[in-house]
């Protein structure tokens, strides 16, 4: 049975991560869940500033706190997927974009990891004291859909993002 780490990046990560960057740029994907990844091209400066995320006082005020996990194959040490764990939500969170975000690598998707992160995740959000988490998914993202009710999320809605331009299912996951 295969083993797989969720863990905080680290600068251990750093070539990794930069590779996980890449492959998502080529491959023209969103990296959702990824936080400033896509606008930081030093992994190591990507890390520092996730660290600092995790913490009110050192939040940009249009953020709300978060922790950054990637999960982690650990026979190669390979970047599957990004997660991120909101710790509370503001207006546009709770609207548009929920408690968590996350991604899979494009060549390694379809293969259930996303599932996984997704379970894997849910424990650390209870211990921070939720008691539901609010997931969202572009409506036509079947797989993402797949993933948010396999980890018994509930339907709760579709809204209209503005500034996307798309429409997003609402999901709620009692913890």
């Amino acid at each position: 049975m295969e083993e797989f780490i969720l863990t905080r990046p680290t600068n251990e990560y750093a070539v990794e991560i930069a590779q996980y960057r890449q492959e998502f740029l080529a491959a023209g994907s969103s990296m959702d869940g990824t936080g400033p990844l896509r606008k930081t091209e030093d992994p190591e400066e990507y890390i520092k500033i996730c660290a600092k995320l995790e913490h009110r006082e050192t939040t940009p005020a249009h953020y709300v706190p978060a922790t950054q996990f990637i999960y982690v194959r650990a026979a190669d040490r390979k970047i599957l997927g990004f997660i991120q764990v909101r710790h509370y939500l503001n207006d546009h969170l709770l609207h548009f974009g929920g408690h968590i975000g996350y991604s899979v690598r494009p060549g390694e998707r379809r293969r259930g990891y996303a599932k996984a992160m997704l379970k894997a995740a849910l424990p650390f959000c209870r211990d921070m004291g939720l008691k539901k988490v609010l997931i969202t998914c572009d409506e036509n993202n079947i797989a993402s859909e797949k993933t948010i009710l396999a980890n018994g999320g509930k339907y709760e809605s579709t809204v209209y993002e503005p500034d996307e331009k798309i429409n997003l299912k609402r999901f709620w996951i009692d913890l």
